[in-house]
């Protein structure tokens, strides 16, 4: 299979076309182009879009769920913040010391 055009793909996953163009914009799922610009979705995407949908409703996720863990995945700093920001929720006086880090790293600036 060459591609399929953003219609077609729609068709044959349940996704709308407005909804690929979408995911595209987001990063989840990019086709390629054509040198005319079309996007042309091959294998790969088809079956990036059906894990997806599989994916949202089996672990009840929304499209910004999945942007927020792929920026996760590509963000080292912000996983370790995060990270660091969950492992306090239960420790009374993480927040102090999330603060105290803070200045610093402003005094630092």
């Amino acid at each position: 299979m060459d591609g399929l055009k953003v219609g077609e793909a729609a068709a044959r996953t349940a996704w709308s076309p407005r909804m690929l163009r979408y995911l595209e914009r987001l990063g989840l799922v990019v086709p390629n182009r054509t040198s005319s610009g079309y996007r042309l979705y091959g294998l790969r995407e088809l079956n990036q879009l059906r894990s997806l949908a599989e994916l949202r409703e089996r672990f009840d996720l929304q499209i910004s769920d999945l942007v927020f863990a792929a920026r996760l995945q590509r963000e080292p700093e912000l996983r370790r913040a995060v990270d660091g920001w969950l492992a306090g929720i239960d420790d009374d006086l993480a927040w102090v010391e999330w603060e105290q880090r803070k200045h610093e790293r402003l005094l630092a600036a």
